[in-house]
């Protein structure tokens, strides 16, 4: 399979960065061919200036990030989640690249859309420092942005893995979770 990993925290030294590495080591390990790239070492400014009214020049990491989703079969997003969301460096990166012609096209009469990247599959995985089932009585799912609003409106088939709470995790909690991500990486899931 062809998994295409993006680590969406700017620190690869993190919780994140762990979870991510693990997971592109267990893919490789089973045979898979794996893509990776870290939003932190990508160079892009998140800002979509003018909206849609004209067209922003996409950066080469930015048609990197699309060549990347084109080519996977799976994507994996890696981060965690600050104030029940995603950092902003990774909303505006979908802010940047998400786009029609890429990802979905608005049928003319505006009601419907066609999506894009239909037949891939997607893993969103986050840590909390919150318990992910009071995180998600209280605000929602945290993945609700990027689960359906982007990856689902393209038609990538999404799932979502939340750990937490990740601050005060053991050592001993810290390496379950690692063996959760290596298991959906063997899957390719």
């Amino acid at each position: 399979m062809r998994i295409f990993i993006l680590l969406g925290h700017t620190d690869p030294a993190t919780l994140s960065g762990a979870l991510a590495d693990r997971y592109e080591a267990a893919a490789r390990a089973a045979g898979h061919e794996v893509r990776r790239q870290n939003i932190g070492e990508m160079h892009f400014d998140p800002i979509l200036h003018e909206g849609y009214k004209s067209i922003q020049h996409l950066e080469p990491d930015l048609e990197d990030f699309q060549a990347n989703v084109r080519w996977a079969e799976h994507v994996v997003i890696v981060y965690p989640t600050w104030w029940s969301s995603m950092p902003a460096i990774l909303k505006g990166l979908f802010d940047r690249a998400w786009l029609p012609h890429f990802a979905f096209n608005f049928a003319d009469h505006g009601l419907t859309w066609k999506k894009i990247l239909k037949g891939r599959t997607a893993r969103v995985i986050t840590s909390a420092n919150t318990a992910p089932f009071l995180l998600r009585f209280m605000y929602g799912p945290p993945t609700v942005v990027l689960d359906l609003c982007l990856l689902r409106f393209a038609g990538i088939r999404a799932r979502s893995t939340v750990f937490g709470p990740s601050e005060r995790a053991s050592e001993a909690t810290k390496a379950k979770w690692f063996r959760t991500v290596e298991r959906l990486a063997r899957r390719g899931r």
